[in-house]
């Protein structure tokens, strides 16, 4: 099965191999037809520790770290393999 892929901002790389990453996803409301922007949360596993706040990262679905941490940070070697 296939991992899901995700891109978002990073906006906390305060923990210890953690960021948190902010995704953004934008849906067409089904009555309005307007376009609704939700955003949510997701705790990563940065193992090199390089990723900084601020910058634009893609994030991939993974075996459980810990309670809340899904995802792990993906380098440019990783997406190109």
């Amino acid at each position: 099965m296939p991992r899901r892929v995700l891109q978002g901002v990073v906006t906390s790389d305060v923990n210890e191999k953690t960021v948190t990453v902010l995704v953004e996803r934008r849906f067409m409301h089904p009555v309005y037809k307007k376009f609704i922007v939700r955003t949510k949360k997701y705790l990563a596993h940065d193992e090199s520790n390089q990723v900084k706040t601020g910058q634009n990262v893609k994030i991939r679905e993974c075996r459980p770290i810990s309670k809340r941490k899904r995802w792990e940070v993906v380098t440019d070697e990783a997406a190109t393999a």
